[in-house]
């Protein structure tokens, strides 16, 4: 099984199984020997981690977590990646696991100057890097969980965004996405969700200007890939006053289910 440390709380899946030690297969540098019987004391020094966590689900527009707790007692952290630093807590929002090198591709393709919203910001996933790493003029970071966008504004603060640049760069807003991306005019839209992405892109082509860039997330079938994302792109386009799509980029991100890959087409608007 698959685990992760993030922080210093470990996180493994729901094929844990408590004292098993060589059903850890590593995703990063170590692995378990086998044969041996860890118990999670012995498993959390090795790992030089405070607390155990296990995924059981995720759930829900605002991607609530469902946890177990198996060992310590603290589930709040600070994790570092690409550069950045994220403060969250694994029993309150979820950690996106897998995405790390698409957080950082975006963040590169962000030019200067530019405006751009992230319609499904979470605790800054996209929206920090963009905020080290780029030179966008303007970020505005939408997000529906009111726990999530907690830590998106700590995350803020915590990189230092807009203490740096002397303004609010990054603006977090609690909100829908679908009712508060239209209200701006960006450069470059992240439409960083799965599994009803396609939902949002009326909303999407509302907010991006002509020429700008949408990063359409989106769940499909292998046979589909080259097909059905570009075909959902089309059609919001064109009933967003007949407007025309230029595919750029087919990303695949992750395998997300047998036959399923999570991609990201990337498609400039006009």
């Amino acid at each position: 099984m698959k685990w992760k440390k993030i922080g210093d709380i470990l996180i493994v899946d729901s094929k844990f199984d408590e004292g098993i030690s060589d059903n850890l297969e590593s995703i990063a540098d170590s692995k378990f020997d086998e044969g041996i019987s860890d118990n999670l004391e012995s498993i959390a020094a090795r790992h030089n981690v405070k607390s155990i966590i296990k995924i059981d689900q995720i759930e829900g527009q605002k991607r609530e977590p469902t946890i177990s707790l198996l060992y310590g007692n603290e589930t709040e952290t600070i994790h570092k990646e690409n550069g950045c630093l994220f403060n969250l807590d694994l029993s309150k929002v979820m950690w996106a696991k897998g995405n790390n090198n698409e957080r950082l591709r975006i963040a590169k393709l962000v030019g200067k100057g530019e405006t751009v919203v992230d319609m499904f910001a979470g605790i800054g996933y996209f929206s920090i890097p963009i905020g080290v790493h780029s030179q966008a003029k303007q970020i505005y970071s939408i997000e529906i969980n009111p726990n999530s966008y907690h830590f998106l504004k700590n995350n803020i603060e915590l990189n230092k965004i807009n203490e740096k640049a002397e303004y609010d760069r990054m603006v977090p807003i609690l909100g829908d996405c679908a009712v508060e991306a239209p209200k701006y005019s960006a450069d470059r839209v992240l439409m960083g969700y799965v599994k009803t992405t396609h939902h949002f892109l009326r909303p999407a082509m509302e907010c991006v200007k002509d020429g700008g860039i949408i990063h359409y997330h989106e769940t499909v079938p292998d046979k589909l890939i080259e097909t059905r994302p570009y075909e959902r792109v089309k059609q919001a386009a064109f009933e967003c006053g007949e407007r025309e799509v230029e595919v750029l980029n087919i990303q695949k991100i992750k395998r997300y289910a047998p036959g399923v890959e999570h991609i990201v087409l990337d498609a400039r608007i006009k």
